[in-house]
């Protein structure tokens, strides 16, 4: 490996690359995230897709993507063989979060061949002071080929000042010091992502940026709304359980939630013949967590919608008799609560699920029902699905023959499918804000 000094250049023998930058992770250290714009050849974007970040990790070129962080370490690829005509560099920079970059130790840039993991060339940064962006290096065009320089420049202005001085557009400061550039929603779902990428939860992130591409289809992009997993443990779905299948759907529902609710947790409720909710799952506790509620929960041996659904509605909402119909409250309670419903079976008590369908369609709740089976198996709930004397048509199912079977994508767009037919009608009779 090539080891530069501030202002040196190097040739590159291949435009096909992995840049990272690493460093020491510790109490107190800010976070760090890498970012690249690619230049024409009067050093400016081209627009404000011409910077690739955390938010925003893919080109449209292709040329340049995010491709996952560490703790204490981040990495963008550079696929420079067959570029845009007119990219003349990309520029490699990052920003500090939660403090400068001289409270961040050992700061070093790596370039190595993608195709091999050769190491290239590599830039340690030692004089950052009060910087809270820094560009640590380009690669660019020179007679035909492509070389690396260690730049090594800093900004006090943060992102917004390096981007601004390559003609990405930034949202101007409002004269008000409290008026934040984008949403406080945009902003969690900012922080969300950052924080999956930082713990190395790369696929559960990748999961989410899958479930946020079916929500924006249909205009949920900063929907908030509690989620709440419904697990039916009755005897036929052990083997499910085993074979780890109701734990990838559960990481899959998870990853909605992560979009949809404001404190990115899944309410369990396990269910059989008794339901009882049995804590949350989020990103500290997912890995392993639908075996622990199977070993755990004592639910009995057959199959009861009534209780489940009793269950959760004493949950967010204190009412647990299936015949109570509560009037829709004159400040409706903010967020509603989407349901997912997983059985393999019929119930044993149909009146009670009726009447809880009934009663709580007073309630900002939506009730998606996923049956593992064959549709015929599932008359009850296609009952369900349309039950007459509703306040408010506050349900929706689908079949599927084996869990192994539903891609993500599909499982994502069955979700949230009639979702938004039902939070335009809840919001219109004064259940949903």
């Amino acid at each position: 490996m090539t080891k530069l000094a501030k202002g040196a250049n190097v040739p590159l023998s291949t435009g096909n690359l992995h840049a990272t930058l690493t460093w020491r992770p510790g109490p107190g250290v800010p976070d760090v995230d890498v970012s690249a714009l690619l230049l024409n050849g009067e050093r400016r974007v081209g627009g404000d897709a011409d910077m690739v970040f955390y938010n925003q990790p893919d080109h449209p070129s292709g040329a340049v993507g995010h491709r996952g962080k560490r703790p204490g370490s981040d990495t963008v690829a550079l696929d420079l063989d067959g570029p845009p005509d007119d990219l003349a560099a990309v520029v490699l920079a990052a920003s500090a979060d939660g403090g400068a970059f001289g409270r961040v130790p050992e700061l070093r840039l790596e370039l190595t061949d993608a195709a091999t993991g050769a190491p290239v060339v590599s830039f340690d940064i030692d004089d950052a002071t009060t910087e809270t962006a820094f560009v640590f290096g380009e690669v660019y065009r020179r007679s035909g080929g492509w070389r690396f320089r260690a730049v090594g420049q800093g900004y006090d202005s943060g992102l917004a000042g390096l981007a601004t001085d390559f003609g990405i557009s930034v949202a101007a400061e409002e004269s008000a010091p409290s008026a934040p550039v984008v949403g406080p929603e945009k902003q969690r779902l900012i922080s969300m992502e950052k924080r999956l990428a930082r713990d190395g939860h790369d696929t559960l992130l990748a999961l989410t940026r899958k479930a946020a591409i079916g929500l924006e289809k249909h205009g949920l992009a900063e929907h908030t709304a509690r989620v709440a997993l419904v697990l039916d443990m009755s005897i036929s779905m052990d083997e499910m359980y085993e074979s780890g299948r109701v734990q990838a759907l559960a990481e899959r529902v998870l990853s909605l939630a992560l979009r949809f609710d404001d404190d990115g947790e899944v309410d369990v409720f396990p269910f059989a013949a008794f339901a009882r909710r049995f804590g949350g799952m989020d990103p500290d506790n997912y890995r392993g967590r639908v075996a622990t509620v199977y070993a755990e929960a004592d639910v009995g041996p057959w199959t009861d919608y009534g209780e489940a659904m009793r269950a959760v509605r004493e949950y967010y909402f204190g009412s647990g008799d299936p015949r109570s119909t509560p009037l829709p409250a004159a400040v409706p309670p903010e967020p509603p609560v989407f349901v997912m419903f997983v059985t393999d079976g019929a119930t044993s008590e149909e009146d009670a699920a009726r009447e809880h369908i009934r009663s709580s369609g007073y309630e900002p709740v939506f009730w998606q029902f996923m049956a593992i089976g064959e549709p015929d198996e599932f008359e009850f709930l296609a009952e369900l699905d349309d039950l007459s004397g509703r306040f408010l048509d506050n349900t929706a199912y689908f079949t599927v023959a084996d869990l192994n079977s539903l891609g993500d994508d599909e499982l994502f767009e069955r979700l949230v499918g009639q979702y938004p037919q039902w939070l335009a009608a809840a919001r219109n009779r004064g259940l949903v804000r």
